[in-house]
C-alpha cells in the first residue's frame, strides 16, 4: 500500500504509549485513527479528545465504518496482543495491510535520518533528552519516543527536520524493522527472555541490529557490553561511559541537589552542563544524547541549553513531592539493572534517609528468571513493599510469586508483602521520609492518590 493510499489507520492495543506516538502523527496528517485498547486510561481519554476513535470491547461490530475498506486502511499492532484476536483476525481474514508498529517506525526512518536508542535501560530517557537538545537547537528533529516528555507534555515531536529520533524497542526483535542512520546502544543486559529463550539470541538480536545501521552512518555504544557488533564498512564507531570512553563525563560535581560535570568529545568538550533532571544515572544517559546530537550538528551552546532546560519524562524517576520533611517519586524501573540504578541513585541523593520502596514485580517469567538480582537491587534499600505480580500479556507460572524475591532480599531490609488494593491503606497507615514506587505495572495509576495522602498528612 503506498502512503497516499492510506486514508485510514487503526491500532489493535492503541493504548500503549508507543502506540500513541504513531496515533498522533497520523491525528496531525488529518487521517481517520482509530482503535481498540483493553482499558481506558488518562492517555487513551487524551488521545480521544485528540480526535482518536477508541474502544474498549473486543468486537469487530466496533471497528468504525471508515476502517473497514481493506484498499485504504491501514491496520498497526502491538505484538502484546495475541494472535487470535477478534479483530486481528478480521483484519487478517478480509486481506487488509497490517504491520507491526515497528514496521510503521521502520518505513519513517528510511524516510528521514533516524536517530535511534536503543538498549535495555535508559532508552527513554536518553531519548528524549537527545530529542530536546535538537529540538530547542537550530538542527530541529521529529520524535517518537516511549513516554511522556516534560518538557512538552507529549511522547511526539512534529517538525519539518530532516531527523526523527526513536526509541528503538528490543521487545520481539522490534527494532529489526529500523533502519537508523545513527545509534545508541545503552546496555544489554538480558531481558525479555519469554520471547528470546536465552541470554546469547538477545545479544544476537543486537548484534543484527546493528547490521541495520545505514552505511555512512554512526553506533555510539557504551563501552564494555558484552554484544559482538556487525558494521558495515563506512559505519563510524564511538564509545562511551560515564567516566571513560570516546564521550564521557569529567569533573562530577553533585552538591546542594544540583548535579554539574563537563562533556569529553573528541568533536568539542563542554564544560560546565548543568543537568536539569539532577539524578546521578542521567549523567550518563546525558553523555549519550548529547554525542548523537552534536553528531547531527549541535553547537556547544545548543547542548549546555538543552541539558539545562530538560525536564525528564513521566514515571522516569517522577517526583511529586520533594520537601525537607518528605520526597515522594514514581519510577518505571523493572528490570533488576534499572532497580538497581534507580535504588542507585536515590542513595546518592539522600544519603542519611530512610527509603522506602513499593514495588510491583512485572511479568511472571522475569520474576522467574531474576528474582535474585531484584532482591540484590532491592536491598540497596531500607524498606521494601512488594506487592503482588503484574501480569501484562502472561498467565501466572506456578511457584512464581513476589515471595521469591521477598525471601531474597537482605536481612537488613524491613520487608512487607501487600495486595495492590491494601496499597492506599498502607500509605495512609505509615510514615515515610523518602518513599518510590516502583515497577511498569499499574501501581502506577495510585500515584495521584497516593500524592493526595500524603499531602494530607
Amino acid at each position: 500500500m503506498k502512503a497516499s493510499d492510506i486514508k485510514a489507520v487503526y491500532f489493535v492495543g492503541a493504548g500503549g504509549i508507543g502506540m500513541s506516538a504513531l496515533e498522533r502523527y497520523f491525528i496531525r496528517r488529518g487521517l481517520v485513527v482509530a482503535g481498540y485498547d483493553k482499558t481506558p486510561s488518562d492517555l487513551t481519554r487524551q488521545l480521544e479528545r485528540e480526535g482518536m476513535l477508541i474502544h474498549y470491547e473486543e468486537n469487530v461490530s466496533e471497528i468504525p465504518h471508515s476502517c473497514r475498506q481493506p484498499q485504504s486502511t491501514l491496520v498497526v499492532y502491538t505484538p502484546a496482543v495475541p494472535a487470535d484476536h477478534q479483530e486481528l483476525v478480521f483484519f487478517r481474514e478480509h486481506g487488509f495491510e497490517i504491520q507491526k508498529r515497528a514496521q510503521v517506525l521502520g518505513t519513517i526512518t528510511r524516510q528521514m535520518k533516524g536517530l535511534c536508542v536503543a538498549g535495555t535501560h535508559g532508552k527513554t530517557t536518553t531519548s528524549t533528552m537527545c530529542a530536546h537538545i535538537l529540538h530547542q537547537s537550530a538542527i530541529d528533529c521529529n520524535a517518537f519516543l516511549g513516554g511522556i516528555s516534560k518538557n512538552y507534555g507529549t511522547n511526539y515531536i512534529l517538525s519539518d527536520s530532516e531527523y526523527v529520533v526513536i526509541e528503538a524497542d528490543e521487545f520481539d526483535r522490534s527494532f529489526h524493522w529500523l533502519s537508523p542512520f545513527m545509534t545508541v546502544i545503552t546496555s544489554t543486559d538480558p531481558d525479555h527472555l519469554d520471547i528470546y529463550g536465552t541470554k546469547e539470541a538477545y545479544l544476537e538480536s543486537f548484534r543484527q541490529y546493528t547490521s541495520l545501521i545505514q552505511p555512512g552512518g554512526v553506533l555510539i555504544i557504551h563501552r564494555g557490553l558484552e554484544m559482538k557488533e556487525d558494521l558495515h564498512s563506512g559505519v563510524h564507531r564511538y564509545d562511551y561511559a560515564l567516566s571513560e570512553g570516546d564521550f564521557h563525563a569529567e569533573n562530577v560535581r553533585i552538591e546542594n541537589g544540583g548535579i554539574t560535570f563537563d562533556f569529553v568529545s573528541p568533536i568539542e568538550s563542554v564544560k560546565n552542563v548543568v543537568l536539569g533532571q539532577p539524578i546521578p544515572i542521567n549523567i550518563e544517559n546525558g553523555v549519550a544524547a548529547m554525542a548523537m546530537a552534536q553528531l547531527a550538528g549541535c553547537s556547544a551552546e545548543e547542548l549546555r541549553y538543552g541539558m539545562q532546560t530538560y525536564g525528564g519524562v513521566d514515571r522516569r524517576f517522577d517526583f511529586k513531592i520533594k520537601t525537607d520533611r518528605l520526597v515522594f517519586l514514581s519510577d518505571y524501573a523493572h528490570h533488576p539493572k534499572e532497580i538497581y540504578q534507580s535504588a542507585n541513585s536515590l542513595r546518592q541523593l539522600y544519603r542519611n534517609r530512610r527509603i522506602t520502596a513499593i514495588f510491583q514485580p512485572h511479568l511472571y517469567t522475569r520474576t522467574r528468571d531474576f528474582y535474585r538480582e531484584f532482591a540484590d537491587a532491592l536491598s540497596q534499600l531500607d524498606e521494601v513493599v512488594l506487592t503482588e505480580i503484574y501480569p501484562a500479556r502472561e498467565e501466572p507460572i506456578e511457584g512464581v510469586t513476589s515471595q521469591l524475591i521477598c525471601d531474597n532480599l537482605a536481612p537488613a531490609v524491613k520487608k512487607e508483602m501487600i495486595r495492590k488494593s491494601d496499597v492506599l491503606d498502607y500509605v495512609k497507615t505509615h510514615d515515610f521520609d523518602v518513599l518510590v514506587v516502583l515497577g511498569a505495572g499499574d501501581l502506577d495509576n495510585m500515584v495521584p492518590q497516593i500524592t493526595k495522602i500524603l499531602q494530607q498528612k
